[in-house]
C-alpha cells in the first residue's frame, strides 16, 4: 500500500508541475491595428512568453493560421508566418497577401488551453478610379465654366482637391457625394480662365496620404466674331420690320386729319353711300391731284375704300389724298 501511495503522489507532482509550466505562457503584446491598400501586404505580430504549444491566428473569426513549436500549420497560401526571438519571447508574424477588400475586420491571436488572447483591427482602402468628365477642355476666354471631376469605386470616400495650371480670374470648387453610389463622390470646379493651361484633380485618403490624380488640358478661345455680327443683323432686321409694320399702316387709305376746313363744321358731313350712287375717288400715290367730278371709266380697284363728300358749297372743291 506503501508503493502505491507514493506513485500515486508522483503523478500528482508531475500533473502539477504541468500545470504550472502550461499556465505560466503569456501573450506580452498583441497585434496592432493597420491600414493597408487593397491588393498589398497586411502584418500582425504576437509576442508570447516561453513555453507555450500552439499559436491560432484568426480573421474574423475564422481561424486562418495554426503554429506549433517546430512548424507552421498553413491552410491558404494567402496567410503565411515568420517568427523573431526578443529577450527570450517568441514573436510570431502573420503575413496577410494581397489584402481585399472582405478582409477587413478582426484579426485575433489566442493560445491553445488559454482563455487569453489579443485582437487588432484591419482597415483596407479600395484606390478607385478617378476621371474629368471631357479629355479635351475648350472653354471661352473670360466666360465661368465648370468643370468635373469623378472619383467612382472608392473605400473610404477621398478628399478632392484641385491643381490650377490656368491663369484665371476667378476659381472655387465643391464635393458631393453620388446618392445612387456610396462609394462614388464627384467635385465641381467653377472658374473664369484668362489663357491656356492645365486642370489637375487630385483624391487623396487621409490615413495612408496616398493619392491618385488626373490632368486635362484646358484652352482658353476669344469669343467667336459671328456673335457680334448676327447681333447687328436682328437689329437689323428688327428696325427693318418696325419699318414696314409702319408703311402698311400708312397705306391704309385713313383720311388726312391734318386737312383744314373752310366751311363751317355744322355744313361738313362725310359718309359712305353705296357704291352706285357715288363717284370714285381714283388712285393717286405719288402726287395730290384735285377732284374732277364723277367719271364712269376710273373706277378705282374694288378693294379700294370709297369715299363721298356732300358740300354746302359747289364753288369749294376739296382735295382728298389716299395713302
Amino acid at each position: 500500500m506503501g508503493s502505491s501511495r507514493t506513485g500515486i503522489l508522483a503523478t500528482l507532482v508531475v500533473l502539477a508541475g504541468l500545470a504550472a509550466s502550461g499556465s505560466s505562457y503569456e501573450i506580452i503584446e498583441g497585434p496592432k491595428n493597420a491600414t493597408v491598400l487593397e491588393g498589398s501586404e497586411a502584418r500582425f505580430n504576437c509576442t508570447i512568453s516561453p513555453g507555450w504549444r500552439l499559436i491560432m491566428w484568426s480573421l474574423n473569426g475564422t481561424v486562418v493560421l495554426s503554429i506549433t513549436p517546430t512548424e507552421p500549420i498553413i491552410t491558404s497560401d494567402r496567410f503565411t508566418t515568420a517568427s523573431y526571438e526578443e529577450g527570450g519571447n517568441f514573436i510570431s508574424e502573420m503575413i496577410i497577401h494581397d489584402v481585399q477588400l472582405s478582409d477587413a475586420g478582426h484579426v485575433r491571436c489566442s493560445l491553445q488551453n488559454s482563455d487569453r488572447d489579443a485582437s487588432a483591427f484591419l482597415s483596407v482602402i479600395v484606390m478607385g478610379e478617378l476621371f474629368i468628365s471631357s479629355g479635351v477642355l475648350i472653354v471661352i476666354e473670360d466666360e465661368p465654366c465648370n468643370v468635373t471631376c469623378r472619383a467612382s469605386g472608392w473605400t473610404p470616400l477621398p478628399d478632392i482637391s484641385w491643381e490650377i495650371g490656368v491663369p484665371v480670374n476667378h476659381s472655387s470648387y465643391y464635393s458631393v457625394r453620388e446618392p445612387d453610389d456610396p462609394q462614388s463622390t464627384v467635385s465641381i470646379l467653377a472658374l473664369t480662365p484668362q489663357g491656356n493651361g492645365t486642370l489637375t484633380c487630385v483624391a487623396t485618403v487621409e490615413a495612408l496620404q496616398v493619392h491618385k490624380s488626373v490632368t486635362v488640358n484646358l484652352t482658353a478661345v476669344q469669343p467667336p466674331v459671328g456673335s457680334s455680327y448676327h447681333s447687328e443683323v436682328r437689329k437689323s432686321a428688327t428696325v427693318k420690320t418696325n419699318k414696314e409694320t409702319l408703311q402698311t399702316k400708312l397705306k391704309s387709305g385713313n383720311e388726312n386729319h391734318g386737312y383744314s376746313s373752310d366751311e363751317p363744321r355744322t355744313t361738313k358731313s362725310a359718309s359712305v353711300p353705296p357704291r352706285s350712287s357715288e363717284p370714285s375717288v381714283p388712285e393717286h400715290r405719288s402726287s395730290r391731284q384735285p377732284y374732277q367730278g364723277p367719271d364712269d371709266h376710273q373706277q378705282g380697284p374694288t378693294s379700294r375704300p370709297q369715299v363721298s363728300f356732300i358740300m354746302a358749297s359747289p364753288r369749294k372743291v376739296r382735295n382728298v389724298t389716299l395713302v
